[in-house]
């Protein structure tokens, strides 16, 4: 399946969701509960319409460049006018 078809399967499943929630509420009345449920369920179905958006995006297609870190140490002179955290500075002594 592709994930335009995994997308629109999931929008089905939860349109089936609303309708029974509905339901419920119908049956149930405005119970803090169901309430609860449909907001949930609402923002579910947000959510799948943000991730379908998201991907018909070019930028969605595109990865971004991966950037090499080198394995090799710092010089160490780029901390020469630094203090060590939480140690204080080099030339004095703690208290």
């Amino acid at each position: 399946m592709s994930v335009s078809d995994d997308l629109t399967s999931v929008q089905h499943t939860l349109d089936d969701l609303l309708r029974s929630v509905a339901r419920l509420e119908h049956q149930l009345g405005g119970t803090l509960e169901i309430r609860r449920v449909r907001t949930d369920a609402d923002h579910l179905r947000e959510s799948v319409a943000l991730l379908r958006e998201a991907t018909r995006s070019p930028a969605a297609a595109q990865r971004p460049a991966l950037v090499t870190i080198s394995d090799t140490p710092y010089d160490i002179s780029l901390w020469t006018d630094s203090d060590d955290e939480g140690l204080g500075a080099r030339d004095r002594h703690a208290p």
